[in-house]
């Protein structure tokens, strides 16, 4: 059986574990996680999928700003289990993550990802091409999809993170103290 729902404390370690697991510790390296470095997610926006009672994927959005004064999210990481890939996980969860940040009134959202296979939700490069990420990235692989149409129009500048502050250390810096590499940004 396949649930999705809200992430809870007790879901963190399993969800570490998993993206280990789909990105290794260079996911702390990437641009985009100068943007989630710190903050919590969106309320209502850390989402889990769990297959057969067990955690077997991840998406979480963040607010930032889409230039100045847009709000916007930013999605990612998203990570199916590698064991149950291609199974259609990954689209599901998306699916629902798009929804819910509807739902709750958002108008658009960011991410850094494959082209070919996030314009199947309407993701496309086109959108952020007045816009830029405080780090190294590949512009085509910068995409947005409006959720409200025009919700992007005329976006340009630098996205920036907004949004809450967490009050725990970072991963990176929980990983570090227990002796795991962390990396540089």
């Amino acid at each position: 059986m396949i649930t999705i729902r809200e992430e809870t404390f007790a879901d963190v370690e399993a969800r570490e574990a998993l993206l280990d697991a789909c990105f290794s510790d260079e996911r702390f390296a990437k641009t985009c996680e100068r943007l989630r470095e710190g903050r919590l997610p969106a309320a209502g926006l850390a989402l889990v999928l769990e297959k057969d009672a067990r955690l077997a994927g991840t998406v979480r959005l963040w607010h930032v700003t889409a230039g100045p004064r847009r709000p916007s999210l930013l999605l990612g990481p998203i990570a199916i289990d590698p064991a149950l890939q291609g199974l259609g996980l990954g689209s599901k969860l998306m699916r629902a993550a798009l929804k819910r940040a509807k739902a709750l009134g958002h108008r658009s959202v960011l991410l850094v990802g494959d082209a070919p296979y996030y314009e199947r939700f309407g993701f496309l490069a086109v959108k952020t091409k007045e816009l830029s990420l405080p780090g190294p990235y590949e512009p085509e692989r910068f995409l947005a999809l409006e959720l409200v149409p025009g919700a992007l129009s005329g976006a340009r500048g630098l996205v920036s993170a907004t949004g809450e502050r967490s009050p725990l250390p970072n991963v990176s810096t929980l990983a570090h103290r227990v002796g795991r590499p962390a990396l540089a940004a």
